[in-house]
């Protein structure tokens, strides 16, 4: 005989999820949950789990850090390559440690697919192939960026639907996957996942006002570039030069481009601006996939919209 329900549920922790755009206030929300429930708060930002990379990735600062235990910051090597498959594997080893000491996990970021791999796990996709994605990237790059959605239109037009046009890595691993298992992607995406056990999921959701968050994400990025990310990207690049794979991301790619000078000052700015404004677009389309979500109208560090996520955690314990 199996348990009872009863001893089922009992064995289910309580596993937040903080969802929302960028500059939406998710830390503001996780810190003041973390705080009133004993919470941890686990990281899903990709870029965030980069050493060295601080400036342009918004990350909680040492005063936030210290006030509750953060995970998966700072945990990545520059040059190290991270996969969503990785940062499961490693973040269901955190929540692990964090439910046996009975403290409440928090998990906060942006990344969609890392927490899609965390509560539903990958499918078990071939093995990279380095000189298949060294000859995409450069045909991707001589022939402009929309060639490589075509080729995975032709060979998975259901795969392509849900890849933007220019997400280049995503793309590469897609056409690498159907190339390799002689399979389509989509048709994988439904075989051998592995869904995380052992938690019942609460996903909080911000969706602030958009003019207000594209105020913020204009207003944030403006910092950036006044606190030293030129600074900041100009050591990193010294340091690593193109190895180091944050540098592709949301306004290092500006700060590169400004200090090879293609751009002027203004210019990365300001296309700093509009592809933090364009991310955000892309995280909401996303996270409304997200089931049974408690979507909240405002800013985490509002302290309405903190009250009812409080009150939608207490409920749950």
């Amino acid at each position: 005989m199996g348990p009872a329900p009863h001893e089922i549920a009992t064995s289910e922790a309580l596993l937040v999820v903080i969802l929302g755009p960028t500059a939406s206030g998710k830390t503001a929300l996780s810190l003041a949950l973390a705080e009133r429930f004993g919470g941890e708060i686990v990281n899903c930002d990709s870029v965030a789990m980069y050493r060295e990379f601080d400036i342009g990735t918004a990350k909680p600062t040492p005063a936030e850090r210290a006030r509750v235990p953060h995970h998966l910051f700072d945990s990545v090597d520059p040059t190290q390559e991270m996969t969503a498959g990785e940062y499961a594997r490693q973040a269901r080893h955190v929540l692990a440690e964090i439910k046996s000491r009975g403290r409440l996990p928090i998990v906060v970021g942006g990344t969609g697919l890392y927490l899609r791999a965390l509560l539903d796990g990958l499918f078990p996709g071939p093995q990279r192939s380095e000189e298949l994605r060294e000859r995409l990237r450069e045909r991707a790059s001589a022939r402009g960026p929309d060639y490589l959605h075509r080729i995975l239109r032709r060979l998975d037009r259901a795969a392509a639907e849900k890849i933007h046009a220019n997400d280049t890595p995503k793309l590469i691993r897609a056409i690498e996957v159907c190339l390799a298992s002689r399979q389509k992607m989509s048709e994988l995406w439904q075989q051998g996942r592995e869904p995380l056990r052992g938690f019942r999921v609460l996903r909080l959701g911000l969706d602030p006002d958009r003019a207000a968050l594209y105020d913020r994400i204009n207003q944030r990025a403006f910092q950036m570039f006044e606190g030293g990310l030129i600074e900041e990207t100009k050591k990193l690049l010294e340091r690593y030069g193109s190895t180091a794979r944050p540098l592709a991301s949301l306004g290092y790619k500006q700060a590169v481009q400004l200090l090879r000078g293609e751009l002027t000052r203004e210019q990365a700015l300001q296309g700093a601006q509009q592809a933090h404004r364009n991310f955000a677009k892309r995280q909401m389309t996303w996270f409304r996939r997200e089931p049974e979500a408690t979507w909240m109208k405002g800013f985490g560090d509002d302290v309405q919209i903190q009250q009812e996520a409080l009150r939608c955690v207490g409920a749950k314990r």
